[in-house]
């Protein structure tokens, strides 16, 4: 396997020397691109495009023929794992993600079985392969998943919740049962994780989107000791190429030092918590990812270029941070606002990559 013609993004993750900070955005092929909006019409509906790997990897695509990215994201949606499961996926309009039949009662959790991904999430391995062979290995592709945690969330409310009360109902009054849904959870992400990699893809993350809704010792117990298992199972290396992983736990700055710890490559950050104290708390034992506020993009191009600056400067001289949003990039996004930040990112970052 070839290294890309920009490895740029690779070798900061592993926190070698790069001539700039890499930049890639969370959620980049996404509603705020017209000709992404134009794609998923001509699918129907947003499953029918993550299930089809010619769509999944026209939309892929779609940002970096307008941006000068420095990776590509595999365009698919969290819930793959928990629909492969048989909990009936669909998308309601105006209410996001719902399942068909959450899992409530303690027959169905034990039921619980965790999907092969060669039979049952094909289309997503299809989609990798092809994003990578149309990339023409100019950029890496980056693979994920949602977090054990995030998608037991999903699995047991039925979808998105403002209080979490029936999964930290589990939680306490049941913790054996919550147990069991992310033991068989954490299985089927290693094995899909580990799919995407040898279906091609060159980095792989884990998005913990809820976990920063635990407590101290709950996020212990029930998020990021599953995220440790995953990336102890997780192919370090194929084809005799390196693959990193990044871990990103919404609000987790708080666990920054037990993250770092865990046995990632990167940690992702969201915009909460300054870049330079992160640095300073990880002590150079992973590299780190993030975190301008998204809303910065509502502003113009120079407000823009200023918060860029200031995330550069917090986090200093030095290699090991991929820039990205601290979370993903709005619907309302104006395209030419990212395209802004890119360029600016670009151009900002090149002097903290200099030798001292």
């Amino acid at each position: 396997m070839a290294k890309p013609e920009n490895d740029t993004f690779i070798r900061a993750l592993l926190r070698q020397p790069t001539d700039y900070t890499p930049v890639w955005m969370m959620r980049q092929a996404g509603r705020y691109l017209p000709e992404y909006n134009q794609t998923r019409a001509r699918a129907g509906d947003f499953l029918s495009l993550c299930k089809n790997p010619n769509l999944a990897t026209e939309v892929t695509l779609q940002p970096l023929a307008r941006f000068s990215l420095d990776a590509a994201i595999l365009f698919s949606d969290i819930l793959t794992i928990p629909d492969a499961m048989g909990l009936g996926l669909y998308f309601a309009e105006g209410e996001g993600p719902r399942f068909e039949r959450p899992l409530r009662e303690e027959w169905e959790i034990r039921s619980l079985i965790a999907p092969d991904p060669d039979a049952h999430l094909r289309y997503v391995l299809d989609a990798v392969t092809q994003i990578r062979k149309a990339l023409c290995n100019q950029v890496p592709l980056i693979g994920f998943s949602g977090s054990p945690f995030t998608l037991a969330c999903y699995m047991v409310e039925g979808g998105s919740s403002s209080d979490f009360r029936q999964i930290k109902t589990m939680l306490y009054a049941r913790p054996d049962l919550l147990h069991h849904i992310l033991e068989v959870t954490a299985n089927a992400v290693t094995a899909y994780l580990n799919a995407q990699i040898e279906a091609g893809a060159q980095a792989v993350m884990i998005f913990d989107s809820w976990g920063g809704a635990l407590s101290h010792a709950a996020y212990q117990e029930f998020s990021l000791h599953y995220m440790q298992q995953i990336l102890a199972g997780l192919k370090r290396e194929h084809d005799g190429v390196r693959i990193p992983n990044i871990v990103f736990t919404k609000g987790g700055g708080l666990w920054l030092e037990s993250i770092a710890e865990s046995g990632c490559d990167a940690v992702g950050l969201d915009w909460t918590i300054d870049i330079g104290e992160a640095r300073r708390r990880v002590q150079g034992k992973v590299a780190l990812q993030g975190n301008i506020d998204p809303a910065v993009l509502f502003s113009s191009p120079d407000i823009i270029a200023a918060e860029v600056e200031k995330v550069l400067a917090s986090y200093g001289h030095g290699h090991g941070h991929v820039f990205n949003l601290g979370h993903g990039i709005s619907q309302f996004t104006p395209p030419e606002h990212a395209l802004a930040l890119v360029e600016a990112v670009h151009v900002l970052s090149a002097k903290y990559h200099t030798d001292q």
